[in-house]
């Protein structure tokens, strides 16, 4: 039986998964892996512990950087801890960064610096975040390339028409996926950020986070070898996208996006991997 004192310490244990961006990094995992079985490549180990806690050292630079929203103030008293152990992933990540290759490492640097330049202030004093409507693209493109296009280039096999499309559909899905975020945001973000919240509104934003999960399934059917478990489970992918930004408001629960939007890709990775063990 869970007595107050376990249920306290396992909340807490949560609540650090949640925040020291565990759970975000699993999800990005997760996308590279299903990158991995429709383009049924091989991947150095290293890179999959690379991008693990590459994620983690880069989402709490920029979580906790100077410019973050008001909402982490709540954060302070497991501030010192999350940053104790985000200089541990970053040891780990550069113990990880000397097992790959050169290539590998260059094109994973071109993200890498967009994830600097997304937190540190260069521009006049302005980040990449900080300048109108820039925020989710830049997001979308660094997720998107790091779980299709660097794979793909570290397994060294050729980006192909086919492979451009998932980039395409990725960066789309991406989108759709923070959409949530910035909704739960309304009420701590400057304006000046112009997420699409706040320059279109919810209703709006809703109707287009809608198209481009639709856009992202049809494209598929322009790729040249179509994979029906990969695309089955996209399209349930899609559909439970749209719905997730649906529900989504300023008042949602607590970790509405933070742990259960976030965890769609995970999900999407136990569904492609079911499908594929019944249809193939």
């Amino acid at each position: 039986m869970l007595t107050f004192e376990k249920m306290k310490a396992l909340k807490s244990l949560f609540e650090f998964y949640i925040n020291s961006s565990i759970h975000v990094a699993l999800a990005v995992l997760a996308l590279v892996h299903i990158t991995v079985l429709e383009f049924d490549i091989e991947l150095p180990k290293a890179y999959n512990f690379f991008v693990f806690f590459g994620t983690i050292t880069g989402y709490n630079l920029v979580k906790y950087a100077p410019v973050a929203g008001l909402h982490h103030r709540s954060l302070t008293k497991s501030l010192k801890t999350i940053q104790v152990f985000s200089l541990l992933c970053f040891v780990i990540l550069v113990f990880f960064s000397f097992q790959l290759s050169l290539q590998t490492l260059l094109y994973s640097g071109l993200f890498g610096l967009l994830t600097l330049l997304y937190a540190i202030p260069v521009f006049k004093s302005k980040s990449l975040r900080t300048i109108k409507g820039l925020k989710i693209f830049v997001v979308a493109l660094v997720w998107a390339g790091v779980t299709v296009t660097v794979p793909l280039l570290a397994a060294q096999e050729s980006l192909s028409g086919d492979s451009w499309v998932t980039f395409i559909q990725r960066f789309f899905l991406v989108i759709a996926l923070i959409v949530p975020f910035e909704i739960r945001d309304l009420p701590y973000d400057n304006s000046i950020l112009g997420t699409m919240p706040q320059l279109l509104g919810v209703v709006a934003t809703n109707v287009l986070v809608t198209g481009l999960t639709g856009i992202a399934f049809i494209l598929e059917a322009f790729k040249d070898v179509v994979s029906y478990p990969y695309a089955i489970s996209l399209l349930l992918i899609c559909l439970l996208t749209a719905c997730a930004t649906f529900f989504a408001d300023k008042n949602q629960p607590k970790y509405y996006a933070s742990f259960w939007v976030e965890g769609i890709p995970i999900l999407w990775l136990a569904v492609f991997v079911l499908l594929r063990g019944v249809l193939l």
